[in-house]
């Protein structure tokens, strides 16, 4: 038996499905749809093994869906906005924008020689103007609703990391991430009134039959009061 020389048949293949655009999902209406998303990664410059568990399970769902006759759309996107962006960058001397994106590239390589049947023309950047323009809408309309206001309040506060963290994220005193003694410090911070919701977000929770009963019971308790500081 010949041996497998996965290095031409991946590439072979993986240049056809790109020349012929074989994951991109069509708009025939007359088709069963299904909608594969896994968790946006994080681009901290290389995929690591939970990557490839990851993106691989997903991947087998959307082929799978794809054999049974689904129109399916498997998009990729990035979780690249935010406060672990701005430390790398801090630590490598560079620019986030640049350290992101030249991550991004990286990332983007290694995932497409693993020949996941993703629709690139689908990815979206959380660190771009065209994704997060939604977001800041999204806040203006709930303001201009009265479902956000401003207020001092006392927060955990990482002094190495320089932000805010939930009540979760501080284990042992010390915070997730970074280890540092987490400080109790009072700033002036955006909350969502979810509590005017509370009764109707309880009810829902009692509906999702297929939730875990330990992730319904941490949904209950958690207290999402801040948004921005």
């Amino acid at each position: 038996m010949e041996r497998y020389n996965f290095k031409s048949v991946e590439d072979k293949w993986q240049k056809y499905w790109e020349k012929n655009k074989t994951f991109k999902a069509n708009k025939k209406d007359n088709l069963k749809k299904f909608y594969c998303l896994e968790m946006f990664p994080y681009p901290s410059g290389k995929i690591h093994m939970g990557h490839v568990r990851n993106y691989t399970i997903g991947d087998v769902l959307a082929r799978y869906k794809a054999l049974q006759g689904y129109n399916v759309l498997h998009p990729m996107g990035w979780d690249s906005f935010g406060m672990p962006a701005e430390n790398a960058a801090r630590q490598n001397n560079l620019d986030p924008k640049t350290w992101t994106e030249t991550n991004i590239e990286n990332m983007k390589s290694q995932l497409k020689k693993l020949g996941l049947s993703i629709d690139w023309e689908r990815e979206i950047s959380t660190c771009t103007p065209e994704y997060y323009k939604h977001q800041q809408e999204f806040f203006l309309e709930l303001y201009d609703k009265g479902l956000v206001y401003r207020k001092e309040e006392y927060v955990n506060w990482d002094p190495v990391d320089k932000t805010v963290l939930a009540n979760e994220q501080v284990i042992d005193g010390k915070g997730w991430r970074s280890g540092a003694v987490v400080e109790r410090k009072k700033l002036n911070q955006w909350f969502f009134s979810i509590t005017k919701f509370s009764t109707e977000l309880l009810k829902g929770l009692q509906q999702l039959d297929e939730w875990p009963n330990k992730v319904k019971i941490m949904q209950k308790k958690l207290d999402w009061k801040i948004l921005w500081v």
